[in-house]
């Protein structure tokens, strides 16, 4: 267990991100359950998050969560933009992952052939 110190110090740091998390920043969210994992989100994952480092995206935030019951659209993606509709792509490999930061990220266009919902 951690002392109420080393807790503080999560809570702070956790706190600081948040922060920095701002209003308009574009929000990418990664499903990373157990079926995702295996159809290769990881990969997906490490191709998106490398694109962003090497097209040096700082306005745009990555997070994880686990299924969300597509099992088999896996490997999901959901990208939120400010004044755009919340798109969720499916059945994603490492190429389309790139795809989608080039043309929705950075040109804002939603890629409709790898596009499953739009909200």
């Amino acid at each position: 267990m951690k002392s109420l110190k080393e807790l503080n110090k999560i809570k702070e740091e956790v706190k600081e991100k948040q922060e920095k998390i701002k209003e308009n920043d574009i929000k990418i969210t990664i499903a990373m359950g157990t079926c995702g994992i295996a159809a290769g989100a990881r990969e997906v994952s490490e191709a998106i998050l490398d694109e962003l480092e090497t097209r040096d995206l700082d306005n745009v935030t990555v997070a994880y969560t686990g299924c969300i019951g597509l099992c088999h659209h896996e490997p999901l993606v959901k990208v939120a933009a400010p004044d755009q509709p919340v798109v969720l792509y499916g059945n994603l490999n490492p190429e389309a992952g790139r795809k989608i930061i080039a043309q929705h990220i950075v040109n804002n266009r939603i890629v409709d052939k790898l596009a499953i919902n739009k909200e």
